[in-house]
């Protein structure tokens, strides 16, 4: 079994800064899973932010938050982070992690473990 858990969230107002860790663990995890990052806000679908791969050669971003946002991690602490700078009041939402083999990808179903999310709000 797979273990993922995120920190970080919180409250920010326009224009600040927040960093997302997302921890992984379990007997099953492998340092080969892709990674990402996707958020949800109330009423709306889940959508992309980020994803990196195994190695961290490879990183993706949605268009909306590219040139603010950065995925990276850190295999040897099975770690992952999303860095968020001159965030918006639309970048609020509940922020997921996720990994699985088959990525990075943008969609949600090729990804197979899911962590239970981290809330940022993000005030004007």
């Amino acid at each position: 079994q797979v273990q993922l858990v995120e920190s970080g969230g919180g409250l920010v107002q326009a224009g600040g800064s927040l960093r997302l860790s997302c921890a992984a663990s379990g007997r099953t995890f492998r340092s080969s899973y892709a990674m990402a990052w996707f958020r949800q806000a109330p009423g709306k679908e889940r959508e992309f932010v980020a994803a990196i791969s195994w190695s961290g050669g490879s990183t993706r971003y949605a268009d909306s938050v590219k040139g603010r946002f950065t995925i990276s991690r850190d295999n040897a602490k099975i770690t992952v982070y999303l860095q968020m700078n001159s965030l918006r009041p639309e970048d609020t939402a509940v922020y997921y992690c996720a990994a699985g083999l088959r990525g990075p990808g943008l969609t949600p179903n090729i990804y197979d473990y899911w962590g239970q999310g981290t809330q940022v709000t993000v005030s004007s």
